[in-house]
């Protein structure tokens, strides 16, 4: 029977039957040592291990909590085989430390999570791998590749201010200069994005934001499409010694289960605060796909089925004083760096990371918000007096000069 896709991920991973019974939940198995029942079931076990088979061989390569969860995201994603590994930003570095060799260069989309180039600069260089940034919409990948590029590295919508890829146009055109095309799908989750289904060869993932849900897990993971880039994972992944727990496996498995549901409800309640938040007189412009006089609009109309919880905004007047004014003023959103919990966030774009955008051509401060599962009145009641806090110290500020 073909189920919906919604039915496919509530029971994935599922624990089979034992005995005639079975938990609803897969149970937590923790272990660093693997006992073996004798010495040829042990030879076996490695045989087949050594032959790529996932089996627990040892408790860094997992039990059956994380063969469950890495079940889920296969059937998540469409993959073929997913790795698990210890935040967003080490699936990042395993994935490029693995399909990148001394002596290559990957071009990298300018807007992706900015922590990348730290990758680059402290660990890819000395390898003697070298990135190009460039701007997905201006630029022309065909020009910017050379002899030893190998890999397209893409994310969208992007870190800070949400710009939309043409990710079908791009992952075509990096497969025909004969690239490995990898997209960060952490805003989608993927749930509302299938980065492999548009062309990409591996989706990774900071689990820690919605899949989690909770903001009470760190995890990242990598799911390939095909054998061979699968392959290449493991000899990284294994190398590397990574590995995660088994109650963080536990946890993100039991925040997938609820995404659909909590997805959803955050898009409304998203919406609905960046519609009111357009019409506000000290907010310049709103940075959010489902709104149609957003410039990735349509793209997101087509290549997407919902949206996060996800904004920020542009003030249109305040200097940085008066944005510190806005968020300090706040009261149902914690000041923080991450997102995708039930919770509402707040937290100032640093200018240095925005410069990093071409699609940046602003000049006033930008904060993002990361609109939680509160009731979305209560979140723009906050956010109303803290912009009219904001703008009370702005005029203040102006009459002390």
């Amino acid at each position: 029977m073909n189920h919906h896709y919604d039915t496919r991920l509530l029971q994935a991973g599922k624990p089979d039957f034992f005995q005639g019974t079975a938990p609803v939940n897969v149970p937590v198995v923790r272990t660093s040592t693997v006992r073996y029942q004798s010495t040829q079931v042990q030879r076996e076990l490695h045989e087949r291990r050594d032959n790529g088979e996932e089996v627990a061989s040892y408790g860094r390569h997992g039990t059956d909590t994380h063969r469950a969860l890495e079940q889920a995201f296969n059937t998540l994603e469409g993959g073929h085989r997913t790795f698990l590994t210890p935040s967003g930003l080490s699936a990042i570095a395993t994935t490029l430390l693995a399909l990148l060799s001394p002596g290559e260069h990957a071009l990298v989309a300018d807007s992706v999570y900015s922590p990348l180039r730290r990758i680059e600069a402290r660990l890819l260089e000395r390898l003697n791998i070298t990135l190009t940034y460039f701007s997905p919409a201006r630029d022309d990948i065909s020009t910017l590749a050379r002899p030893n590029t190998r890999l397209l590295y893409l994310e969208s919508p992007s870190s800070l201010l949400f710009e939309v890829l043409d990710l079908p146009a791009l992952a075509a055109a990096g497969r025909a200069l004969g690239l490995t095309v990898v997209a960060d799908n952490t805003w989608g989750a993927g749930y509302l994005y299938h980065p492999l289904q548009l062309g990409a060869h591996v989706s990774v993932h900071a689990a820690t934001k919605y899949i989690g849900g909770h903001s009470d897990l760190m995890m990242g993971a990598i799911v390939v499409a095909d054998a061979s880039r699968a392959e290449s994972l493991a000899l990284a992944y294994d190398t590397l010694g990574l590995a995660v727990s088994a109650d963080d496996a536990y946890l993100a498995l039991r925040g997938l289960r609820s995404l659909p549901v909590r997805l959803a409800q955050h898009g409304r309640n998203a919406l609905a605060v960046a519609r009111h938040l357009q019409a506000h007189a000290e907010v310049a412009k709103v940075f959010h796909p489902a709104l149609p006089e957003d410039p990735g609009h349509a793209l997101w109309r087509r290549d997407f089925s919902g949206a996060n919880g996800l904004l920020s905004i542009e003030f249109s007047r305040f200097g940085a004083a008066a944005a510190d004014a806005f968020i300090n003023a706040l009261t149902l959103f914690g000041i923080g760096a991450s997102w995708g919990g039930y919770e509402s966030l707040v937290l100032a774009a640093a200018p240095g990371r925005l410069a990093e955008h071409s699609y940046w051509q602003g000049t006033r401060p930008v904060v993002r918000l990361h609109i939680g599962l509160e009731d979305p009145d209560d979140l723009i009641a906050d956010l109303d007096q803290a912009l009219a806090a904001a703008s009370r110290q702005e005029i203040d500020s102006w009459s002390q000069r």
